[in-house]
């Protein structure tokens, strides 16, 4: 296969980003082929530490500022170590509005900071798949946030609030003490947060080498010359299968181009087709996707990654004393590329959680789980995700998938925005899910039936046990305000634990969502 238009497209661009895009298919390679070592990053003493210098130190500083700066407004002495320079990249990172309430709430942002770190807004955005309707939604991941100016804002925050950050200090290891943590062999703290996202070293030595049990692939770019389109795509099919795979398309106007995107779910199989080979296919596909030839466009920078998914999710640390938080914690659906989006869905409930863990000293790997609970809305997501992929030797009729697709969004589109834009979202409710269930059953139940053999029996039983959960959890929650008065009465550990299970409930079942629109 000719490589010749994605190595034309990315030479012209700053920085050697070929090189980057191969670099990045090895490591795939390796995850695929399982040839990738296991950290031993981790480590463990019986002796005491004489002298702990923080409260908390954080690994990881592109999402890690977030809960650092959180932390440190709120009084406590938090370090914060980060490989190279902490700073934001150029690509906007795309979020819902509602969801930047949060920074408000916790005082890490005023009102007018927020609304500069909002670099674009469009409306309204698209789902289509291949011979079905056109769905339009309004309001629903349609902001641009700029990274640059947020990350910069929010380290001199965390500054100005007694923060200390280490740049240029990757992280090498850590040894864990009955009564703190040695990172690095010079700094010490009550606890470390694991932010370092997806290839953390200390994921992967938790994780042991298992080999996640879906990828999906991600390539796309930001380019000048588009025709003018102030809508976007969420996601969009245009295609049968190809390469056993069901590419979707994601689009929407930037402050300096229009940002497309081309992503595919499946399994880590070593026969996968690579990003370099997906970048091929969007090139190839693009004219078609936007209505313009590629030689009308003027690149500005190209994107590519792969984010692993683990069904075992959030990951239960082995060791006290350490939290994986965002992306190393894999506490993001497997429909969703989690990082921005999840770390500040999640950004409340952890300040206060870890707030509450360092006051009650409740720092053992059992109560810090409790900060990365079971979350029943996001194991149901994992049929989903199965649905919409395709075993490596399986063979599926070319349209299934866009057949299913099209089938479920225009059921949901008839149940109005309660049930289309959480689920846009990444967050799945119960009832919203039982009714679309019930009327796509109803409606197809053909495309129902062929979806069995797809995706597997077992796997379907599975799903039946985290859909039960998730009605349990919706009820649980309903009668939390009941708890709330008992729970005070208690002592504090006991509070710490009885609230760290309302939040499970709350967020298990979706009930964090709200839309003001």
């Amino acid at each position: 296969m000719s490589s010749s238009q994605t190595e034309k497209i990315l030479s012209q661009l700053p920085g050697d980003v070929l090189r980057g895009l191969r670099r990045t298919d090895d490591i795939l390679t390796a995850i695929r082929d399982n040839t990738a070592p296991i950290p031993t990053v981790v480590k463990e003493s019986q002796q005491d530490l004489d002298h702990l210098e923080w409260d908390v130190i954080i690994c990881g500083g592109t999402l890690g500022i977030l809960i650092g700066c959180a932390l440190a407004v709120r009084g406590l002495r938090v370090a914060l170590i980060e490989r190279g320079i902490l700073k934001g990249r150029e690509q906007e990172w795309n979020i819902s509005r509602q969801e930047l309430e949060v920074f408000l709430q916790l005082n890490l942002l005023t009102k007018e900071e927020l609304e500069t770190a909002i670099a674009t807004q469009y409306n309204p955005a698209r789902v289509s798949f291949h011979g079905g309707t056109e769905v339009w939604v309004e309001n629903v991941l349609n902001i641009g946030v700029d990274p640059v100016y947020l990350l910069a804002t929010l380290k001199n925050k965390f500054l100005a609030a007694g923060g200390q950050l280490l740049e240029n200090t990757p992280f090498t290891e850590v040894v864990v003490h009955p009564n703190g943590v040695v990172v690095n062999q010079q700094f010490t703290a009550k606890l470390l947060i694991d932010a370092m996202g997806h290839f953390s070293s200390i994921t992967k030595q938790a994780r042991q080498g298992k080999k996640p049990d879906a990828l999906c692939l991600v390539v796309g770019s930001c380019a000048q010359g588009f025709p003018e389109n102030p809508s976007g795509d969420l996601l969009l099919s245009f295609t049968s299968l190809q390469n056993q795979c069901q590419y979707f398309w994601e689009a929407f106007p930037a402050r300096d181009g229009r940002t497309t995107y081309l992503f595919t779910y499946m399994d880590a199989h070593p026969q996968r087709l690579s990003l370099e080979t997906l970048f091929e296919e969007y090139l190839r596909l693009l004219p078609t996707y936007q209505g313009v030839e590629l030689s009308d466009l003027k690149f500005q920078r190209a994107l590519f990654g792969f984010f692993p998914t683990y069904r075992d999710s959030p990951l239960k640390t082995p060791w006290n004393r350490i939290l994986p938080a965002g992306d190393s914690s894999g506490s993001q659906s497997p429909l969703s590329f989690g990082g921005f989006g999840a770390m500040v869905r999640h950004l409340k409930r952890l300040t206060f959680g870890i707030e509450a863990a360092l006051q009650t000293n409740q720092l053992s790997a059992q109560a810090l789980s409790l900060l990365q609970p079971y979350q029943p809305n996001l194991s149901v997501t994992w049929l989903f995700q199965k649905a919409m992929s395709v075993g490596v030797n399986q063979n599926l009729s070319p349209e299934q998938i866009n057949q299913l697709l099209a089938a479920v969004f225009d059921e949901m589109q008839k149940l109005g925005n309660p049930v289309l834009k959480p689920f846009l979202q990444d967050v799945v409710q119960f009832s919203a899910l039982t009714q679309t269930l019930i009327k796509t059953g109803l409606s197809h139940p053909k495309l129902i039936a062929k979806i069995i053999p797809q995706v597997g029996l077992v796997n379907l039983l599975d799903w039946l046990v985290h859909y039960g959960n998730l009605g349990v959890y919706t009820a649980l929650f309903n009668l939390s305000p009941v708890l709330e008065t008992w729970i005070k009465n208690l002592p504090t550990p006991q509070q710490y634990y009885w609230h760290r299970l309302i939040d499970a409930w709350k967020y298990g079942s979706g009930a964090d969502y709200y839309d003001e629109s």
